[in-house]
């Protein structure tokens, strides 16, 4: 019972709850008021690299994560006095830590703490004090939020995992649903609003995917598999697979749901996608509570309802009319079996996706050569590294110059404000600025509260624990608490409390101000316009998509480690387009000359990706093809020329581009004339149908493109 309401979120701030508690304890008894601050900062610091992994990875990661804190600690703690030495020992750790971030995202979350830890001796920096019991202090709170942490792990190993899946769940229900509404027909004229919706949904489908993938990545690495990781796995792979065949298009949507406007199988297909966006959402809820997976009838009875529907289309129209509703009908019953055989295990299917990918960079050479690449301008890392750099630079001078009292919350405010882009800090700004202000005047009542040390520290408590909280889902309030806690921390180490909120309230204008200075003045992202390298790289990753799925279709339905790769590189690729235009259209006026190209890219993309999804979603036919050497024989040649064109779009002239298509065109019905009587097997009829829809969306990518390289 008590693993059901101990959802991820709380079992994700045990461990600092425990810490700091422990922590609180060891104040109140040892009477070391005056280093109670650096212990606690030290727990929060551990708390902001701790990573999903298993038990010795764990390990591991401490092991690297105190040597990197030991020297970002006393580094900063032997500069501290020394103004000069300071400044440019934390502007070069800004550039240096920054910059790993190139290296993925535990590099940057491991480099973004380290630089945290230095701000934090300074933050708690007392001439009088030793010059090694700051620094002592921060690590031994790090390392008690670490075995704390390691015990949270070892009482609920799968739970992270866990909430993947169902996070990745609820994200296809929200997609499935989204989809839906691609079918009613009142709404055809808000197709084009309705796709980038979908774009929006698709992006949250492959954020949580691309979570999953790493919180298993870690878990398989080891000889051993638990049985519950495989399990996971078995629903990583599932969810995978559903998402590829609902991404799938075989029609113009506008035109076929014109066509079925005044029939209820236009309905029922939009209530067969609610349904099974509903049973998504079940399964999630369900396995989020460790309840048995109850498969829900009503499901069923939908698709006993098109069956019979489609039964009826099918006696009224010509089979050309047919193939494309046969095919996505197919598809959908694909994914229903799929939902009701969720918990049943697959040993097949086990052997089959045994293997998980993972983009980590190993190796110096490897490391030295991927941060190498990122030193130029057009890197937007390389000009947020820089950005950031000038930034602390600036904050650490005016804190030393002008001798200011607590000065560095100045930097620690423009460190956690400035975003590598425009959007997100000017976003991270107000949420600072609201809960810094809340914080305060929040802080101010707190010592008529209480007085005793007892109630002092059991606010410490309480605000870390909250901060943690609330640090992913609402940064105003955690804000909010960390300010409580800080300005509760100085009163505990004997700071006037009262005399410091006034200061905090500057510094963290001041830190604001300069971080939205810096992001739109230093290099601002309006004069990187990334659109044009970002949609190449989209169709570059389509293309080889295709090859993938073509090469399966000539060599055999292997779904292996490379193909999966394809796919969810395909998927990436266009959910940067989507960020980078929604990034532009977060400043319309910036980027008013690209903003219509930007969105025509991102759904012409869309659709180009759900025609090859289809494709995809069509390998389990693909064994019925091989004994049609003579129809392949003609296939591969015309496949292979449009993966071509879409590999080459940027670079190709009007001339070529223009022979490229009018090829493809006549090898497409030079097919409809030789394999005129076999098209009435839906065999044949899906690749031709598939490619034919990619080609007439060629001309207006082509023209994007070439648009956006002007």
């Amino acid at each position: 019972m008590i693993k059901r309401w101990l959802t991820a979120n709380i079992i994700a701030v045990l461990p600092v709850f425990i810490a700091v508690n422990i922590a609180s304890l060891l104040v109140w008894l040892l009477a070391i008021s005056q280093q109670s601050m650096p212990l606690v900062l030290g727990i929060i610091a551990g708390g902001l690299v701790d990573l999903d992994h298993r038990f010795t990875g764990r390990i591991k990661n401490l092991f690297y994560t105190l040597i990197a804190f030991t020297i970002s600690s006393i580094a900063t703690q032997l500069t501290l006095g020394h103004s000069h030495a300071f400044i440019m020992v934390m502007t070069t750790m800004t550039f240096i830590f920054t910059m790993l971030g190139a290296l993925g995202q535990r590099y940057n979350t491991v480099a973004f703490g380290t630089l945290v830890v230095a701000l934090y001796t300074g933050l708690t920096y007392l001439p009088a004090t030793p010059w090694y019991l700051n620094p002592l202090m921060i690590l031994t709170g790090t390392l008690l939020y670490s075995i704390t942490a390691m015990l949270v792990y070892l009482l609920f190993p799968h739970r992270p995992v866990q909430e993947n899946i169902c996070k990745s769940f609820l994200a296809l229900a929200d997609y499935l649903e989204t989809k839906a509404s691609f079918f009613d027909p009142d709404d055809i004229d808000e197709l084009e609003q309705k796709q980038v919706q979908l774009a929006l949904k698709n992006n949250q489908v492959i954020q949580s995917f691309n979570e999953c993938r790493t919180s298993l990545f870690y878990r398989l690495k080891g000889q051993h598999r638990h049985s519950r990781t495989q399990k996971m796995l078995r629903y990583y792979v599932i969810a995978q697979e559903i998402h590829e065949k609902v991404n799938s298009s075989h029609f113009n949507y506008q035109r076929m749901t014109q066509q079925l406007k005044n029939s209820d199988l236009l309905f029922r297909i939009q209530r067969l996608l609610e349904l099974q966006a509903q049973t998504c959402r079940q399964f999630a809820y369900q396995l989020q509570q460790n309840m048995p997976y109850q498969h829900n009838l009503r499901l069923e009875k939908a698709l006993q309802g098109i069956q019979q529907s489609f039964e009826y289309y099918q006696q009224q129209h010509s089979q050309s009319q047919q193939f494309p509703l046969q095919t996505l009908i197919e598809n959908l019953q694909n994914v229903a079996w799929q939902l009701q055989h969720l918990d049943q295990d697959n040993q097949q299917e086990k052997r089959q996706h045994q293997q998980i990918n993972n983009d980590n960079i190993t190796g110096l050479s490897n490391i030295l050569e991927t941060v190498r690449s990122q030193l130029n301008f057009r890197s937007p890392l390389f000009r947020h590294a820089l950005r950031l750099s000038i930034v602390v630079f600036i904050c650490c001078s005016i804190a030393e110059f002008l001798q200011l009292e607590r000065g560095y919350w100045i930097l620690l405010t423009a460190i956690f404000v400035c975003q590598p882009n425009y959007s997100a800090t000017k976003t991270r700004l107000k949420q600072r600025i609201v809960g810094t202000i809340l914080g305060v005047i929040v802080g101010s009542l707190l010592p008529y509260i209480g007085t005793t040390l007892e109630t002092k520290l059991g606010i410490v408590v309480l605000s870390s624990t909250l901060f943690f909280f609330f640090r992913s889902n609402n940064y105003s309030f955690s804000t909010f608490f960390i300010t409580i806690q800080v300005l509760m921390s100085f009163d505990i180490i004997g700071f006037d409390l009262h005399g410091a909120m006034i200061p905090r309230v500057i510094d963290t204008l001041t830190g604001s101000i300069i971080s939205w200075l810096a992001v739109s003045y230093l290099w601002p992202d309006w004069k990187y316009l990334e659109l044009n390298k970002v949609s190449t790289q989209a169709l570059k990753a389509n293309a080889k998509y295709l090859l993938y799925i073509v090469s399966q279709l000539q060599f055999g339905q292997v779904d292996d480690l490379k193909y999966r790769i394809a796919r969810r590189n395909a998927h990436n690729s266009a959910n940067t387009l989507y960020i980078t235009v929604a990034n532009m259209n977060n400043e319309p006026h910036k980027y008013q000359s690209h903003l219509s190209e930007g969105f025509q890219l991102l759904k012409l993309n869309a659709s180009l990706l759900s025609y090859i999804s289809a494709l995809g979603a069509y390998r389990s036919h693909m064994a019925n093809l091989k004994q049609q050497r003579d129809f392949l024989a003609q296939f591969y040649p015309t496949a292979k020329k449009m993966i071509y064109t879409l590999e080459h779009l940027n670079s190709l002239n009007t001339k070529e581009f223009d022979q490229l298509q009018q090829q493809i065109s006549e090898n497409l019905k030079q097919f409809l004339n030789d394999y005129n009587q076999q098209l009435s097997q839906i065999d044949f009829t899906v690749p031709i149908q598939q490619l034919e829809m990619m080609n007439q969306l060629l001309p207006n990518l082509y023209h994007a493109i070439q648009t956006m390289h002007k």
